[in-house]
């Protein structure tokens, strides 16, 4: 199956000067994991909960004075919206991390995380649970 149907195409931003608590309350408000980084409306990175807990919180760093751009995740993990989940999965798995920045070509989509392509394969299954009820009953 293909994340295509699971991509978030409205995602939150910051700018890397901003601090991570600035970045924190964000993704608090929200109810989301993680943010996309931009500086000069391009995408720089992204900081995750897991940023937020190995490089501040961690390490004992105040969030109000830690500034974004010194915490981020710079390598920007990108897929392509026509991959599989199981390439996704796969990505997600080999660089340790729960978000995938979405791009076709050069254009940026939206965001996939790890839970949305939980929920592709759930709805996934549940497909071919119905599919194949309607052929037994069929029978």
């Amino acid at each position: 199956m293909k994340i295509t149907s699971g991509i978030k195409r409205t995602v939150a931003t910051i700018d890397e000067h901003h601090s991570v608590l600035d970045a924190a309350k964000l993704m608090t408000e929200n109810y989301i994991g993680s943010v996309v980084v931009t500086s000069h409306s391009q995408i720089v990175g992204i900081f995750t909960e897991r940023e937020l807990m190995m490089r501040v919180v961690g390490k004992d760093r105040d969030p109000d004075t830690v500034r974004i751009r010194d915490v981020m995740h710079t390598d920007q993990l990108k897929i392509s919206p026509d991959a599989t989940c199981e390439e996704a999965l796969q990505l997600m798995e080999e660089k340790r991390c729960r978000h995938l920045l979405v791009f076709d070509d050069d254009e940026f989509i939206g965001l996939i995380s790890l839970r949305d392509i939980v929920v592709l394969n759930l709805q996934e299954k549940d497909d071919l649970i119905t599919q194949l009820e309607g052929y037994i009953a069929a029978t």
